[in-house]
């Protein structure tokens, strides 16, 4: 079917709650949704001119078909919608797949041998616990029990390297029992291996008891040095259920949330406190699934679909748009009452803050930045209400010096770092005098002008607009924006009476960034980076002008002979490389002039 074919269809559909399933050519089901009124809903995506996100319009360019399901109501149409995604897993709609695979700890194949954490099967035949899903869980464990074992976890290698080398730092701090001085028999250190692999299986951080009355009678024995291993890895425990403890009161049972956006790319975390301490850690990215609130609200209802394991509370860094139906929805998988809780203060937020740090900083992973760029642009969105992460920032400035020195400078960031191949400069042509509203004006129609013009150097829009100056330097820049029928944001860089960035403004009035650290630290460096860029110029230009000034002031050197002697030596040193003998030649000028041309370029800086 076509658009207009696919909207009567719709038309035809009851005002009643329910799901609707979108087909292609092949009849293959590639989107499920629900309706509180599924003629409403389901028209939306037919009409012309619908302002789609990408991945709706992909979506609706593909549907040949759709099939609907009427429901009682929209808690019933929720929990059908969940079902149906589950059954069919259409690839429009947010699945549950995360970042990791399987993962094991792995105990080496080797005369002395390693436990460490690793994501596949090895080709070797040493001894595989596992799978596990948490990639979290593992590394903790094997970075636990080396630790409480005193297992080596250096380079070296055994029994090659016994007495070759002093021992290294973690044998010093007591994190090694410092097998490298060859002082552990072969069959000591393979009953210490059994002995992790025991820790390992039966989790015996609670089992300190057990390994006391192995300390008293090994000193019973006399057997002084394995009382005291014992004694080291008593205290090792003891540290390490000291340092994850967190003390929580009744919220010892928690999912914690964390979203971040960067573009099209959505990173969400989900630190799981058990017996109040994190647990685990679950990661999930989805690219092109739509805004932060959109994934948001779609995904908690696939990541709890058929979970019957539901901790108490439930922290969310922003509620779902119905609370009720979500408490309700909870209910239903696990069969008993949770809590979703929106911190404000506390305990909770602290760990809702950590949860979004986390989000961040496996967004920067995936992108290459850092976790602190990936922040600074989300305060920056949430600051100026922008529909969508500002990736690729515009700023200008304009720079005077007397009549002839103005220039308008225009900087590119991108992901919240400098993109200089994309760096352009202006020189003022069109402004006569010391005109800043002006010489902005005719910067961005230049600008503008040739990305409607389709100039390849001008061809990618920016996200986001911002001008070094106020309130006044947008006011004045807006009608030329609105006459082009460029919609692109616009704001202003405000600084004090010390030239500093103080605060963003628009036309209206300025607005505060003093409780957003991140984006006050990016927008201070754009707008001392374009600062410095149009300045450059400016300066560049001056003492371009100031040198031809130099060389016209030769009796015999007009406007003609510059150009050529120009052209020909375009820069400084160059110049200083002719010879009077090729000055003359090139300039048709005789030897005294070639020599007093020759005295001032000598003098040249």
């Amino acid at each position: 079917m076509n658009i207009d074919e696919l909207r009567k269809k719709a038309l035809l559909l009851p005002l009643e709650p329910g799901c609707y399933l979108m087909k292609d050519k092949t009849g293959e089901i590639i989107y499920v949704g629900k309706a509180k009124a599924l003629k409403n809903r389901v028209v939306s995506y037919f009409r012309e001119n619908s302002s789609h996100n990408e991945k709706t319009r992909k979506m609706v360019s593909c549907v040949n078909d759709f099939d609907f399901i009427v429901t009682g109501s929209e808690f019933e149409a929720l929990v059908l919608e969940c079902s149906l995604i589950k059954h069919y897993r259409p690839k429009y709609n947010i699945l549950l797949m995360d970042d990791k695979g399987y993962h094991y700890i792995h105990v080496t194949d080797e005369e002395f041998p390693r436990i460490e954490a690793v994501l596949q099967k090895p080709q070797d035949k040493g001894q595989l616990i596992g799978p596990y899903m948490s990639a979290y869980v593992v590394r903790q464990t094997a970075e636990q029990v080396n630790q409480v074992f005193g297992l080596p976890t250096c380079t070296r290698k055994f029994p090659q390297d016994f007495k070759k080398a002093r021992p290294c730092l973690n044998f010093h701090i007591k994190r090694c029992m410092g097998l490298c001085q060859g002082k552990v028999s072969k069959e000591e250190y393979r009953k210490i291996i059994d002995e992790a692999v025991d820790y390992i299986r039966s989790g015996s951080v609670a089992d300190v008891d057990q390994l006391e009355s192995q300390m008293y009678a090994a000193s019973e024995a006399l057997d002084f040095e394995r009382a005291a291993r014992l004694r080291d890895q008593i205290s090792a425990i003891k540290r390490i259920t000291e340092r994850q403890t967190v003390l929580l009161g009744e919220d010892r049972q928690m999912d914690v949330w964390g979203f971040a956006q960067n573009a099209s790319l959505v990173s969400c975390v989900i630190l799981k406190i058990r017996e109040g301490r994190i647990a685990d850690k679950e990661n999930f990215t989805f690219d092109g699934q739509g805004d932060i609130d959109e994934v948001r609200e779609e995904f908690i209802y696939r990541y709890y679909t058929g979970r019957k394991e539901i901790p108490k509370f439930v922290v969310l860094d922003k509620p779902p748009e119905d609370m009720a139906m979500f408490e309700q929805f909870i209910r239903l998988q696990c069969g008993k009452s949770v809590s979703p809780v929106i911190p404000q203060r506390g305990e909770r937020k602290k760990l809702s803050d950590m949860a979004r740090s986390n989000a961040e900083e496996q967004l920067a992973h995936k992108i290459k930045r850092t976790g602190r760029e990936v922040a600074a642009l989300e305060e920056l969105q949430k600051l100026l209400g922008l529909p969508s992460t500002p990736v690729y920032i515009e700023a200008y400035d304009i720079s005077n010096w007397g009549e002839t020195g103005r220039v308008g400078g225009m900087i590119v960031f991108e992901n919240g770092r400098p993109l200089k191949k994309d760096y352009k400069r202006f020189a003022i042509r069109d402004v006569q005098g010391q005109d800043d509203y002006a010489s902005m004006r005719e910067v961005i129609r230049r600008r503008f002008t040739r990305y409607l013009d389709g100039d390849p150097a001008f061809s990618r829009l920016p996200d986001l607009i911002l001008l070094d100056g106020g309130k006044g330097h947008v006011a004045a820049i807006r009608p030329v924006l609105e006459e082009l029928r460029i919609d692109v944001p616009l704001f202003g860089m405000v600084k004090d009476s010390r030239h500093r960035t103080r605060d963003l403004t628009t036309e209206s009035g300025e607005l505060s960034m003093s409780m957003m650290k991140s984006a006050f630290t990016l927008v201070t460096t754009i707008q001392d980076e374009v600062h410095r860029y149009a300045i450059a110029y400016q300066r560049m230009l001056h003492k371009k002008a100031d040198t031809e000034s130099q060389l016209k002031s030769v009796k015999g050197i007009g406007d003609v002979k510059l150009k050529k002697l120009l052209k020909r030596w375009p820069t400084k040193p160059k110049l200083k490389t002719a010879t009077a003998q090729e000055l003359m030649d090139e300039l048709k000028i005789n030897e005294e002039t070639a020599k007093a041309l020759m005295e001032v370029i000598a003098g040249l800086n």
